[in-house]
């Protein structure tokens, strides 16, 4: 009974392992740093982790990733009551994500450019209170 019991906690710990491997990979990933620091409302420091993202990308993924920079930027100048760039950033970030859609690297393209529009048809009706972006 006891050996049995061993074996389970041992397939536990092995599981735990696996698990903290994979928190390790992406703590190390800006691409996925990046999109949990904008679902979790924190856009200027996810504009530096999807920068961090971009710079070292092969050329067929810059876009996409500055796009995203584009993303946060463009809800921090909202949170800044900055009109003019926040209007700016969401045009910028529709430009470069359209050529991903329907969907790149784990993100909903299409969903995030339909949410992108709502933005900008929020902004031009004279508010800067955006609905958060969910990616």
């Amino acid at each position: 009974m006891r050996s049995g019991y061993r074996r389970s906690r041992s397939r536990s710990k092995a599981a735990r392992c696996r698990s903290h491997s994979e928190e390790s990979r992406q703590r190390d990933d800006p691409f996925k740093r990046g999109l949990a620091l904008i679902r979790a409302g924190e856009f200027f420091a996810a504009h530096e982790e999807l920068e961090d993202a971009w710079r070292p990308a092969e050329a067929a993924e810059r876009d996409f990733l500055q796009g995203l920079v584009h993303v946060a930027v463009a809800w921090y100048q909202a949170g800044r009551a900055n009109r003019v760039g926040c209007e700016r950033q969401l045009k910028k970030a529709r430009r470069r994500l359209a050529p991903y859609a329907p969907a790149h690297r784990g993100v909903d393209v299409d969903a995030l450019l339909r949410q992108l529009e709502a933005a900008a048809e929020t902004v031009d009706r004279g508010s800067l209170e955006l609905a958060p972006p969910s990616l």
